[in-house]
């Protein structure tokens, strides 16, 4: 099966707003980065308080697996949910990096903390790999450290050059 329609194309501006972008992540390890980002997801209404526990526990034993830090100062921490009907996403971005464990070793700047539905594994796996595909490369990286606010983010995000095959449902 491919994973990749090549007809279609979109951009993880699509699962984002301004408010589920933290442009300046107060924590300074891995795990209070995830927690801080489900927060956030909570805070905009898109992940109920009361699953605010399970989805933290899964993202976390998702993380003692492997590392979620792919390299290039990006990590993309993700998990499943029975409390989600669609892909929910959120960025955040630390000037100063963290210890994400990354298979690079380096800081981490940029993390795209997504939960899917656990009805739909494919779909996991081409959010997965369209957002890894989007930060191959350290030009959008740098271009998002680069940015004033959430607003220059979104941009950055909805440029042509950060284009991604879409995950589908």
């Amino acid at each position: 099966m491919e994973v990749f329609p090549c007809a279609i194309r979109m951009k993880l501006v699509k699962l984002l707003s301004p408010e589920q972008i933290i442009a300046d992540l107060e924590a300074d390890e891995h795990r209070g980065a995830i927690a801080e980002l489900v927060d956030r997801l909570v805070t905009c209404g898109l992940l109920a308080v009361g699953v605010r526990d399970a989805t933290l526990e899964a993202l976390r034993e998702r993380e003692q697996l492997v590392s979620t830090g792919i390299g290039g100062g990006v990590a993309i921490p993700h998990a499943f949910s029975d409390e989600v009907e669609k892909v929910v996403a959120v960025l955040g971005r630390s000037m100063a990096g963290i210890d994400f464990e990354a298979v690079d070793c380096a800081p981490v700047h940029v993390v795209v903390l997504f939960v899917v539905p656990r009805k739909n594994y494919q779909l996991h796996l081409r959010t997965l790999a369209a957002i890894a595909k989007m930060f191959n490369g350290q030009d959008i990286t740098r271009r998002i450290l680069g940015a004033g606010d959430c607003d220059e983010i979104l941009a950055i995000l909805g440029s042509k050059s950060s284009r991604v095959e879409p995950p589908k449902s």
